[in-house]
Formats: C-alpha cells, structure tokens, sequence
C-alpha cells in the first residue's frame, strides 16, 4: 500500500471561552444573572460591585477591550454605569447582622398547628403517640394519603397495637382545625366539613349525598342527572345546593403553607414618548460593575502578576458580556415594539403575527440569539408585564387574504365567552362560525385547541343557571 500525504481546507468555528460565556449570560433571566455575578463577586477580588448614587446615564458605558493589557489598566478601570442605582446580590457583599424579628403565628405550618392541639388534650401517651404519627403522615393540603394498614407498618414491633386504635386516632385528628383535615380523598374532606354544619342547614342530607357519591357528575356538570338522582325539582333549589358545595374547602391545609413568592423583575419598560412607542432598559435590572482599583494597582506595579493577570480578563470579560447582553435585549425589544404598536394601543386583539426569523434578519442576528432573547426576558408595558415570547405568534388566513395573529384570536374567543349567556354558553362550532363571520378562517378544532391554552372549560362546563 502507497502511503501519501494530502492537504486539506475547512472551516471550522471554535467557541472561545468568553464566546461561551457571552451565550450562557444572554440565556439567564434576571434573577439568574443576578446569582452568577453574585458568584463571580466572590470568586474574583479584580470584580467589584459599584455602590452608591449613579448618575443620569441609563445605557451602558465603553467596556474594555479584550485586547488591552494589564499595563494599561489605569485607563480602563472606570465605573461603568449600569443604571440609577446599584442592585443588591444574593452574594458575595458584606451585610449588617440582622436583628431579631418577630415570628409570624400565621406561618408555623400545619404540622405544628396540629401539634399545638395535640398537646391541650388530656390523652394518654399511647394515644398521643398515634396522633402524632398520623400529623407526621398528612400532605401540606391536609390529606391523608398513606393507607391505616401501611401506617400501621411503621409502628414499633415491639409494641403491640390494634389496628381499630388508628382508627380512633384518626377520627380523634380528623375533629381537629382546620375541619377537613385528616382526609384521605375529596370526598371525606368535604363530608367532615358538612359534618361540622349545623343539622338545620338546609340541603346538607343532599350535598351529603353528592359529595359521598357523585362529585365526578357534579364536576362534568351533569345537572339534569343530579336534580334527577336527587328528586329536586327547581333551578334555584339546586343553585343553593351547588352553592353549599362549592363554598367548602378542599384544600384544607393550603392556607397553613409557606408562601414562596417568586419575583419577575422586568428587563426592559416600554412608555409612550412623543408619539412613539420606544424600550429603555430597566435600571433596576442592570448591575453596576467595575473592576477594584486597590488590586489593579497592584496589578500595575507587578506586571507580572500571574493569577491576577488572568481574573482581570476574565473581569474584563464579564463586564463587556454583560454590556453586550443587555445592548442585545434592548435591540430586541425595540424591534418587538416598533411590529407590535398595534397590541400597545388596542390590546391583544391587534396582535400581528410575528416569528423569531422576523426579528433576526432585521437586527442581523442568528434566529438562536433571538430565542435566546426572549426566553425568561421580560417587558413591562402600560398594559401589564409579558415574556418577550409573548409577542411572537404564528399567522391564521383571513378572507380577504391577510393574516392574523393566534394571539389576536385568542383574544376575540375570549371576549366572545366572556360575553355569552351562560344559560346559553357558545359551543366551539357556534364561536368559529362567529369568527367567520367577522372574516376570519378559523376552524371548530382551533377554537377548541385555544380554550384548552387558555383554561377555558367546554360549554357544557360553563353553563349555570
């Protein structure tokens, strides 16, 4: 076999590693962004976050170039101003020690609401023991999902219990507040709240009833076959039934969970200036970076500073990544803005259609970056906050040729079920055909596939007397 050698050409892209970290900063949300330079904070002394007032400039400021050396840093450490005001991080800054702070009673959880009961009942350990085991067992709604036999199990081998004593522990729990805890399905949890009503309160044999043996046809609103099944004849005796249902508690337990509030904190605001709708990038969003000037002088006199040398690039790097994000999230949200006047002035109904591609031939950029845009970015506008993808939407025909936008339709199904008599709801044949009459093609299965989007329950579902 000949052996010989051959040349060849090809182009290949190499992601450098500040490529790789401008890519990961464009994909974080806010909060995200927050918690990596937070981390960066800590990891590099060259980073440091800007405190004080900032002044009036609300863009972003020169950052660095990647080329310029350590010896030059006298003339790249200026602040770079990020916004009107420096956003606290979950990391990496000194924090005074917090003083004490009075606990909130309304937030020591179920398990220990029950347990404080617990301890005001005269009972004897055994007992108390059991109850106690049945706390432990309960989900943070208050149910019982765990079978008597399987809890039974867990309990010491060498301490002989019977299994009608959890039993009673149960019943003895289940008269416990909130009333419905310790159920083990829907259907107890609202036969133990009917249970705790006066006896003189009318319907409760029949909502009883309903809920022991027929909440299925009462969720389908099946109301002909319950009025039916149990013999009342008028609307309204049935409408205060259903009333008396719908107004307990299944989830007994919830208001005793732990809040955990999560937080958007939009990327951009947009406002009316002029007669034209423009994006300004959110201060409040924008972190206020610089590199430290005590270890940059240091970095000065020894030029060869060896670890310091590589965290002031990687510094430099940060800081002009995440100029560079918040200069492309402004691009974008400008350009969504201008094809969007419409839905600013009128609402969703004029929505246009828009695809990512749109937006990526007119700024120059790869569609990836723009997906990577708009995912988890936010804008507040005069009409609420909405996810950049918002905006984005595919296009439905109309009969005089043009398009229309999903969300557009979205909208005009809504206003139409919001706007029905709901003795009489509109089925999805009847809101297509209304849709077709105001020119737009819009098909029985579209309508329906968009009331699922949005939640909305079928006409069978809505209707109420």
């Amino acid at each position: 076999m000949k052996q010989s050698l051959q040349l060849k050409l090809h182009q290949q892209l190499a992601l450098t590693p500040q490529l790789q970290q401008s890519i990961r900063l464009l994909q974080l949300s806010t909060l995200e962004l927050q918690q990596e330079i937070g981390q960066m904070l800590q990891d590099n002394p060259l980073l440091e976050r800007v405190e004080g007032e900032a002044g009036e400039d609300y863009g972003p400021a020169e950052a660095p170039g990647a080329d310029e050396s350590p010896g030059d840093a006298g003339e790249v450490y200026a602040e770079l101003a990020w916004g009107d005001r420096a956003v606290s991080g979950p990391a990496g800054e000194d924090e005074d020690e917090p003083g004490f702070q009075q606990a909130d009673a309304s937030q020591a959880g179920l398990r220990q609401h029950l347990l404080d009961q617990l301890l005001l009942m005269p009972l004897p350990g055994r007992d108390r023991d059991l109850v106690a085991l049945l706390i432990d067992a309960l989900d943070e709604d208050g149910y019982l999902t765990a079978s008597l036999e399987e809890l039974a199990a867990m309990l010491p081998a060498d301490r002989e219990y019977e299994p009608e004593e959890l039993a009673v522990a149960l019943k003895l729990l289940q008269s416990f507040d909130p009333v419905g805890v310790g159920a083990r399905d829907l259907g107890e949890c609202l036969r133990l709240q009917l249970d705790a009503l006066p006896a003189d309160t009318p319907w409760l044999a029949q909502a009883k009833a309903v809920v022991l043996g027929h909440l299925k046809m009462l969720a389908e609103h099946e109301y002909g076959k319950l009025k039916k099944l149990l013999g009342i004849a008028s609307d309204r005796d049935f409408q205060a039934l259903r009333a008396l249902i719908t107004g307990l508690n299944p989830r007994p337990g919830a208001r005793f969970a732990p809040a955990s509030a999560q937080y958007v904190v939009p990327d951009v605001r947009v406002r009316k200036v002029g007669g034209r709708w423009s994006a300004s990038l959110n201060p409040d969003a924008m972190p206020r970076l610089r590199i430290n000037e005590m270890y940059a002088g240091i970095l000065r006199q020894n030029r060869e500073g060896g670890g310091l040398a590589a965290q002031l690039q990687e510094a430099r790097w940060l800081i002009k990544n995440v100029q560079q994000r918040f200069e492309t999230i402004l691009r974008v949200a400008q350009a969504i803005v201008e094809r969007q006047r419409l839905f600013f002035e009128h609402g969703p109904v004029a929505m246009r259609p828009l695809v990512l591609r749109e937006i990526a031939e007119t700024l120059g950029l790869h569609e990836s970056t723009v997906s990577r845009v708009t995912t988890q970015k936010y804008m507040l506008t005069p009409r609420g906050l909405y996810e950049f993808k918002y905006f984005f939407s595919s296009a439905l025909d109309t009969e005089e040729g043009g398009a229309a936008s999903s969300t557009a339709i979205k909208a005009l199904v809504k206003q139409a079920i919001e706007a029905e008599d709901r003795a009489k709801p509109l089925s999805d044949s009847a809101i297509s055909a209304m849709l077709g009459r105001q020119g737009y093609v819009v098909a029985r299965r579209t309508v329906a596939k968009y009331r699922e989007q949005m939640q909305i329950p079928p006409a069978n579902q809505r209707k109420s007397f």
